[in-house]
């Protein structure tokens, strides 16, 4: 077991969540990125890329939505690889269906991925924190989060969700010593799916008129740091051209 404290990323790829997988790492943690298992091997080029850095990370195939698995996932990293100091809930799940043509199988799917595992991913981390009385869990939010928005029924009730679930962990958690933050992220982030639609997307970063996802993760690592006597909730992060 490695003697350094741990970061775990639920729902790494080569964006946001990547991105702060790799910032914690160059704060000396040991990072554990997990998606699912089909995308195990993009997971596992992202820890290569930590460790080549000089980082110690771990890619674990994990269905977020499984609640055994998610314990099996907690139990695993506290005794395998050190004690949890962060934990980031990043999965997205932002779909567009119009409220006609949104089922109850999408509807629900969207509320598994981006409500239901992050509450089994927030339980989990207060589950062992809390006897600790220190870490942070630290959530991904969306415009989504705050707003809805024509096409958005089912992202909006999800990040709503998820939201409020954070909300009401911070209420009860703060006083036991755990930073609970939601992060909402409020405009187009650099990615696959921003370059599919944005044909200038290089033009744009370069501007600082998209998110940029190394900018983002240093709010993360600020988060964690912060001193508990001016702790913050909620922030929202946007490109300085964003309108709101």
């Amino acid at each position: 077991m490695s003697d350094r404290k741990v970061c775990l990323v639920v729902g790494a790829g080569i964006g946001v969540g990547g991105s702060i997988a790799k910032a914690f790492a160059a704060e000396g943690m040991a990072v554990v990125m997990t998606r699912r298992p089909r995308n195990l091997d993009q997971l596992e080029s992202l820890a290569e890329e930590i460790r080549a850095a000089g980082g110690e990370a771990h890619a674990m195939g994990v269905d977020a939505r499984d609640e055994a698995e998610m314990t099996a996932l907690f139990d695993r990293i506290e005794k395998d690889i050190g004690p949890l100091e962060v934990v980031v809930f990043n999965i997205g799940a932002n779909v567009h269906f119009n409220i006609r043509d949104t089922t109850t199988r999408v509807y629900s799917k969207v509320w598994e991925m981006a409500a239901l595992a992050g509450f089994l991913t927030g339980r989990e981390a207060a589950r062992v924190m809390v006897p600790r009385g220190r870490g942070s869990i630290l959530f991904t939010g969306a415009t989504a989060s705050v707003r809805g928005r024509e096409g958005f029924s089912a992202f909006a009730g999800a990040k709503h969700a998820l939201r409020a679930l954070a909300q009401s962990m911070a209420r009860e958690l703060g006083p036991q010593g755990i930073h609970i933050a939601h992060i909402i992220c409020d405009g187009s982030i650099d990615g696959v799916f921003t370059r599919e639609r944005m044909p200038d997307a290089d033009e744009r970063l370069a501007r600082g008129e998209i998110l940029d996802p190394d900018e983002i993760a240093r709010n993360y690592v600020w988060l964690h740091n912060q001193g508990r006597s001016a702790w913050t909730f909620e922030i929202d992060l946007r490109p300085w051209t964003e309108t709101w």
